[in-house]
């Protein structure tokens, strides 16, 4: 990725969250727990990741900035402040449909996925070359 362009995540972030409230639903975050500067209760997460509701009703001040998510919320009655960093936002994905999508490592390759168990990993694009088309039948 260019030094001079700007991570697409958040404002695919940002775009998927707000088409998932106007549809009426509810969207979720997957979060690797592990990453660094996550602050959220670990001890909600499963196999290392954590799923998160974002939704206005289940939040108080989301702001998904370009670097990182930052809301209040509760945990078994008691208030929290939660920062994500916004290479830590693994999926997001709507909990009615399961549409959504998936972020890989390298942060500019994204799967948009109707199945919220999609796989982590993208395949490459090459890098090097002229394109190539594929006639799909």
């Amino acid at each position: 990725m260019s030094d001079s362009l700007t991570s697409k995540r958040p404002y695919l972030l940002r775009a998927l969250h707000e088409w998932m409230t106007d549809n009426n639903e509810t969207p979720l975050l997957v979060v690797d727990a592990a990453h660094a500067g996550v602050q959220a209760p670990g001890e909600y997460a499963e196999q290392g990741k954590l799923i998160l509701n974002v939704s206005y009703s289940a939040t108080s001040s989301l702001l998904i900035g370009n670097d990182a998510v930052t809301f209040s919320a509760r945990f078994n009655g008691r208030p929290m402040n939660l920062l994500v960093p916004i290479d830590a936002v693994m999926a997001v994905y709507g909990r009615e449909s399961g549409e959504g999508m998936v972020f890989s490592v390298a942060e500019d390759e994204v799967a948009v996925t109707g199945d919220s168990t999609a796989a982590d990993s993208v395949p490459k694009p090459p890098k090097t070359g002229r394109p190539q088309l594929k006639v799909v039948k």
